[in-house]
């Protein structure tokens, strides 16, 4: 098997994998009971209740789009695979797929007295995501390279830089959010808003492509 079908085989695995997680998002929006509603004006306030699910659907939304969108940057640059990356692969893809507990956890106790615990949660399961971004950018270079090209090499050393700063703001909020969640909250945000912004303004140089790599 050549090493792109094999490259291959595992990105369209884990766009599978991307693809569910991120539509069971939606599934944690519960439609009110047509039982609790009475007029259209309780129907319009709970329909606006609902807001914390929107919220929550839509941060998580935008963090599994940055993490399939920087995952299929990787599989641009790398064209050998080995068990190492695989597991790692493997360890990215169970983060991406808990996802949608702590973003039903954080819909359900945002607004509530309980809410330092949930923020606190869905920031740990960030750090994890982040922890295993970080995994899987080492197994690419070891034990052994599997980026092909000085120029795809770089660039993914240059990369691997904003990983260990991500996975240190991570923690970091993490940590903050057992004193401060709401501040940690909008910190997590904050980064995901600029994350898409700084990606949108650098949309031509994002990568050096395997064909300039051969």
């Amino acid at each position: 098997m050549t090493g792109s079908n094999e490259t291959g085989r595992i990105e369209a695995f884990s766009d599978g994998v991307f693809a569910i997680a991120i539509t069971l998002l939606v599934l944690e929006i519960k439609v009110p009971h047509l039982d609790s509603i009475k007029s259209n004006g309780e129907l319009w306030n709970q329909i606006q209740h609902l807001w914390p699910s929107y919220f929550a659907f839509v941060f998580s939304f935008g963090s599994i789009l940055i993490a399939w969108i920087n995952h299929h940057q990787a599989f641009n640059v790398i064209q050998k695979t080995s068990k190492t990356f695989m597991y790692a692969n493997g360890f990215l893809l169970l983060t991406i797929t808990f996802t949608p507990f702590p973003t039903a956890m954080l819909a359900e106790y945002i607004v509530t007295d309980y809410a330092k615990p949930a923020i606190t949660f869905y920031c740990f399961s960030s750090f994890l995501s982040a922890f295993a971004w970080y995994l899987l950018g080492l197994s690419v270079i070891k034990p052994k390279c599997l980026i092909s090209g000085k120029l795809n090499y770089d660039y993914f050393k240059k990369s691997m830089k904003f990983v260990v700063i991500g996975l240190w703001v991570a923690l970091g909020t993490t940590i903050l959010a057992f004193f401060l969640p709401t501040t940690a909250l909008l910190i997590n945000l904050s980064i995901l808003i600029l994350w898409i912004i700084h990606s949108l303004k650098n949309e031509q140089p994002l990568i050096a492509t395997k064909q300039l790599s051969g």
